[in-house]
């Protein structure tokens, strides 16, 4: 049992789960997306006050503010008490792109020290690309009305066309980003 919890999970046991937790939402009549839970917490922390859109009963949602901790305390089990290294099985091909890109450490981690280092944060082109990246995930999640997990996988899982088109500009502009944005900055 110890080693199966030690290694990645297969898809035929991981992907059932996922929609076992989505018959569950769809059951109780609630949907599932983790740009909700940032808007709960800051109605939480009192932002209804300076914007109408953190106005609402923050407390109805509470069951949301539950899942964002529940996938912060399973993602910090998984990788402190059920992994057995922190390296990430990637193609040979791939970790050398990555080395030519200045990732040394590509394969070895799942946050590679030259893109998650806090000394990445010592330059001023790296808080001024952080900053905009951030605004533009922020700006997407609000107009596409959801982000990625609640889009791919709630919106996806009820049909709803908005979210096959938002889950195919998230794959666009990640393959944009990854193939012609990400080695200009790290070049």
């Amino acid at each position: 049992m110890l080693e199966f919890l030690m290694n990645p999970w297969p898809w035929y046991f991981s992907g059932p789960m996922i929609a076992l937790v989505m018959f569950l939402l769809l059951w109780t009549g609630k949907t599932f997306g983790m740009s909700s839970n940032l808007r709960t917490l800051c109605a939480v922390l009192g932002a209804g006050k300076r914007s109408s859109f953190f106005a609402f009963d923050w407390k109805a949602q509470r069951w949301n503010l539950v899942v964002a901790a529940g996938a912060i305390l399973g993602g910090f089990l998984a990788a402190n008490f059920l992994s057995n290294s922190t390296a990430v099985e990637i193609s040979a091909a791939t970790i050398a792109q990555l080395n030519t890109l200045g990732i040394a450490d590509a394969g070895q981690a799942y946050m590679p020290s030259a893109l998650f280092d806090l000394n990445a944060l010592s330059s001023g082109k790296a808080l001024v690309l952080l900053s905009l990246g951030g605004f533009f995930v922020g700006f997407g999640a609000r107009y596409a009305g959801g982000c990625t997990s609640g889009h791919a996988i709630s919106g996806l899982s009820n049909f709803q066309l908005p979210s096959l088109i938002a889950v195919i500009g998230f794959f666009a502009g990640g393959l944009i980003v990854n193939h012609f944005i990400l080695p200009l900055l790290l070049s």
